[in-house]
């Protein structure tokens, strides 16, 4: 039996509030809540829902020869060493790319020029991404970065040491066993349950500690971090000290997506709605839209929308060429413009936003649209030379609509596109008018800017190329249901296939909704940012 995302998470929902999973407490700790996200990704990996993410994996020498960095780092740059006492802590996002000629996250970097404005001193504390660390001196100096590879060694020593030793009592093994079985029966899976939960258990034992040793001898006021579900232990630890954290927006918030999705019914716990233990106190929003994007255990006062700077500085210049793009075909009829320039007034491009899970359809499905593209204008191009020769007319028009095709690979798929995506091979080496991008340049802003479609299925990226105009189409694939609230509101159409898509892109006129673009990602507001500082200097706000 096939599973949607939407019944995988709704038969979730219904064992947690059968079993009150959110607030069982085994070996002194939520369990459920720290597994939660990763059992989902096991469900969808083991029911063949989602492809393999496509990325690359580390070597088994990459893996030996990244131990020594570890080892270096967390002496040299241990964050539970030194005297400091910042009033900000900073958990930024492990993966950087290159902004402003330096390695950043996109999400977190407007921190260090905000908070130096309102003279709070922070510290940084940066996880490596793919076993490595990409910052300069001079860039971890001013943040102020110390390595978390101390806590996160020691974690998995004391993981691997401890495996198999977690004295579960015979009550907690029976509850873990009937949600076992449970599970297995409803997916038709094998689930090795006890081994999920003994592994995160033991990590979340581990860090728990050691963040709490960091935070006694920080003495930070507030906490702000990215992907607050991946790091369970720093948010209940900032809950047992009484110090506020606040997470920042990385990516798609939907109904469906269970680091943040709490529907009240699997918050209960004795017949009463408890609070979720390990959520984080406040959420720093892209935009407004993301207020009401899924079921939040926090009151909405706590989503609060402050702005993308990372979009509203790198896409500025690129939104110009967005805003023109759509007269480009103005002057079409000019008598003076040669054939070059109205072939090239014609010329509609097309992106498709690749992810590593739907990688391998969605690159089918660009061939097969590219492949009917270029074989209708041919023959449409037969003709009209055809009756030019007959009329004996030169310069006739060619109104013939042409197509660029650029595919856009995720960074985790650069590396590994031609050994796994076959259709991309055939159409690089068939086709002159589709490109495949596997580089951060061109900047994927210029990519939107210059584009007038967009095809993707669930990427934070769709909402940014909606901001440039791009009318857009998500294929129907596992995960669309992230994307059901704009499906239905016809800000962007759902298709099938790729002769759906042909048919639309076909049509003169597309009907497609009008929307407030700053609706996803706003301007940044700096009085929001200095109204949140002050309102925690006061303790205006306590952690529940």
């Amino acid at each position: 039996m096939a599973f949607t995302v939407k019944e995988i998470c709704q038969n979730i929902w219904n064992l947690e509030e059968k079993y009150e999973l959110n607030h069982k407490e085994i070996q002194d700790c939520y369990p459920w809540q720290l597994i939660r996200m990763y059992l989902y990704y096991e469900i969808t990996r083991k029911t063949n829902l989602f492809e393999s993410a496509q990325q690359s994996s580390l070597s088994l020498y990459n893996k030996i020869t990244s131990l020594l960095p570890f080892i270096k780092n967390s002496i040299l740059s241990n964050p539970l060493s030194g005297k400091e006492n910042p009033d900000v802590l900073i958990f930024d996002h492990p993966r950087k790319v290159i902004f402003n000629d330096e390695y950043q996250d996109i999400y977190s970097y407007f921190l260090k020029d905000a908070l130096n404005e309102y003279n709070k001193s922070f510290e940084t504390i940066e996880s490596p991404y793919l076993n490595q660390h990409f910052r300069n001196d001079i860039n971890k100096k001013e943040n102020n970065v110390k390595f978390n590879d101390r806590i996160l060694l020691g974690s998995f020593i004391h993981k691997t040491r401890n495996r198999g030793k977690v004295p579960f009592t015979d009550k907690e093994k029976e509850l873990i066993n009937t949600v076992k079985e449970e599970l297995e029966s409803i997916f038709k899976i094998k689930l090795d349950l006890f081994r999920i939960l003994e592994d995160h258990i033991l990590n979340f034992q581990y860090d728990y500690k050691k963040y709490i040793e960091l935070l006694e001898k920080r003495k930070a006021k507030f906490v702000f971090l990215v992907v607050a579900y991946e790091n369970k232990a720093l948010v209940a630890a900032c809950k047992k000290m009484n110090i506020q954290i606040i997470e920042l927006q990385h990516g798609t918030i939907s109904p469906y997506h269970l680091g943040y999705s709490y529907p009240k019914n699997t918050m209960k716990f004795n017949d009463e709605i408890k609070k979720i233990e390990y959520f984080p106190d406040k959420i720093l929003s892209f935009g407004n839209y993301w207020k009401n994007a899924s079921y939040y255990p926090l009151e909405s006062d706590n989503i609060i929308s402050i702005g993308f700077p990372y979009f509203e500085e790198n896409s500025k210049n690129y939104i110009k060429i967005a805003k023109n793009k759509g007269n480009k075909s103005n002057n079409k009829n000019n008598e003076n413009e040669n054939n070059n320039n109205e072939n090239n007034e014609n010329e509609k491009q097309i992106l498709f936003i690749s992810q590593g899970v739907i990688g391998k359809y969605l690159s089918k499905l660009a061939y097969e649209t590219a492949n009917s593209l270029n074989k209708n204008n041919n023959k449409e191009n037969k003709t009209n030379n055809t009756l030019n020769k007959n009329n004996n007319k030169e310069n006739k028009t060619n109104n013939n609509q042409n197509y660029k095709f650029i595919y856009k690979l995720h960074p985790g798929e650069y590396g590994t596109w031609r050994e796994n995506y076959e259709y991309l091979n055939k159409a690089v080496s068939k086709f002159d008018n589709f490109k495949v991008v596997y580089e951060s340049q061109p900047p994927l802003y210029e990519l939107f800017a210059k584009s007038d479609y967009q095809i993707g299925a669930f990427s934070t990226a769709i909402y940014e190329g909606l901001a440039f105009n791009c009318k857009t189409f998500i294929i129907d694939v596992p995960g669309v249901e992230y994307l059901d609230d704009l499906i239905d509101k016809n800000i962007v159409k759902k298709v099938k296939n790729s002769e759906e898509l042909i048919n639309y892109l076909k049509e003169e006129k597309i009907d497609l909704k009008e929307y407030d673009k700053d609706f996803f990602f706003k301007n940044y507001d700096k009085t929001v940012f200095g109204e949140i500082l002050n309102n925690l200097d006061s303790k205006k706000y306590k952690c529940d």
